[in-house]
């Protein structure tokens, strides 16, 4: 995928303004799981109900170590009745590959890695239109009135004169939905929405954006998983190759622990509450039942940090002083590890919580992080510090010499735009 098609911040303000189109199909890990042992396999990992999971539809799926520790989160398509698809990051993808292959499940795996890992063209296309006005490009692009779909759920579409999945879905608040289908039909149907978007003012986001939807949708696309220690991991460590982005990742940031535990999230601390049903046996399930019951799922919530644009502009501008500045902002997404983690405190200096994901967001004019703060400074308004930079400055070759800095912020809510907190969840029209 193109870094950009245009420049990144009117591609930012396009998914607000009229209407995108994501290309999904380079960057995540795939896993098709089919067989009479599918469904139970999900419903062993998950922290997710499957009582309910019709055809073409998706599960926002979750799962934990055996501690109530966060693996990670991905997207589950059900495409036939023993067929499924897992599509997201390489943690999960790994966590339900490595117990497929071990647990004795009667199941069929292929796997597509991203394309930088992978040698030859992906097995499937996935494209997304969203925005105010993706209705009106996908009504031109099937010739049709769009049909009325419940959030993560689907349909068959034709598109280019070829058949594709439709997935009803939003990224950052906006109304649109999903295509999915063979790679041999990709160049037809992205001809077929490139036309269409044409005559409705459609702009196509590259790579530089795209990573940053995530600050305005509100969820945490890196979250370290928690298979680095505990011995109910540890199968799972010896199975992982040395190769694995899990082997091979980098911790960054000014949140420093001897201990990676402290690096782990619960699912209630990222807002998964909602998802973690204990209406079935599952990893992990007596863990949560004791968070709920001692208040720890109450502890923390995520939040959105809006960074103070004063300090924000005077840490940037450092590159102009002379001697040695703040860490480099790169822009849009200034993460500069695999797993950022910045200390978050209050205004005596105590520890407060983690910021993860940090960017800049031309749609709000600010720099944006997602964070994991502990609830009593989650009240919208309340105002708290980053500290942005390592102290001492670590050996990643990404880092070069720079002085920490404190940055002050606002919490605010995750997600930070209204329609993603209040609308595209529950609509149950296409056309809203």
């Amino acid at each position: 995928m193109a870094p950009e098609f245009t420049n990144w911040r009117d591609e930012q303000l396009a998914w607000r303004k009229t209407s995108v189109l994501f290309d999904q199909s380079h960057h995540m890990w795939n896993l098709n799981i089919k067989g009479p042992d599918a469904l139970k396999l999900i419903r062993d990992t998950a922290v997710n109900s499957t009582e309910y999971f019709p055809l073409d539809a998706a599960k926002q799926y979750v799962a934990v170590n055996a501690e109530g520790h966060l693996i990670g989160d991905n997207i589950l398509f059900r495409y036939e009745e023993n067929e499924f698809q897992a599509v997201g990051m390489a943690a999960t993808i790994n966590w339900l590959q490595f117990h497929a292959e071990t647990g004795g499940y009667d199941v069929e795996l292929w796997k597509d890695a991203p394309s930088a890992m992978r040698a030859g063209d992906p097995r499937v296309y996935r494209y997304e239109v969203q925005g105010p006005g993706a209705i009106d490009v996908i009504r031109e692009a099937v010739g049709h009135d769009v049909p009325t779909v419940k959030f993560f759920h689907g349909a068959r579409m034709t598109i280019g004169g070829k058949q594709v999945r439709a997935l009803r879905h939003g990224m950052a608040g906006e109304p649109g939905f999903e295509f999915v289908g063979p790679w041999s039909d990709r160049e037809a149907v992205h001809t077929a929405l490139i036309a269409a978007g044409e005559r409705h003012g459609m702009v196509q986001v590259g790579g530089r954006a795209y990573l940053t939807n995530t600050l305005e949708s509100g969820w945490l696309p890196r979250p370290l998983p928690a298979i680095y220690s505990s011995d109910s991991t540890a199968a799972h460590r010896q199975w992982l190759s040395a190769t694995s982005p899990d082997a091979r990742a980098s911790l960054g940031g000014s949140f420093v622990s001897p201990n990676i535990e402290d690096y782990y999230f619960t699912p209630f601390d990222l807002g998964y509450g909602r998802i973690v049903k204990f209406d079935h046996d599952f990893i992990g399930r007596s863990a949560l039942e004791d968070q709920v019951s001692d208040g720890t799922a109450e502890a923390n919530k995520k939040v959105t940090l809006v960074w103070n644009a004063e300090d924000t502009a005077a840490a940037f501008g450092s590159i102009f002083d002379g001697g040695i500045g703040a860490k480099y902002f790169n822009l849009p997404l200034a993460n500069y590890a695999t797993y950022q983690y910045d200390r978050v405190e209050s205004g005596d200096g105590g520890y407060v919580g983690r910021s993860n994901y940090v960017g800049y967001s031309a749609n709000e004019r600010s720099i944006l992080s997602i964070a994991v703060v502990d609830a009593a400074y989650a009240e919208p308004g309340t105002e708290v510090t980053v500290l942005w930079g390592e102290q001492p400055v670590s050996s990643k070759v990404q880092v070069e010499a720079h002085q920490q800095i404190a940055i002050r912020a606002t919490v605010q809510p995750a997600p930070l735009v209204a329609k993603a907190r209040t609308e595209y969840r529950a609509n149950t029209t296409a056309s809203a």
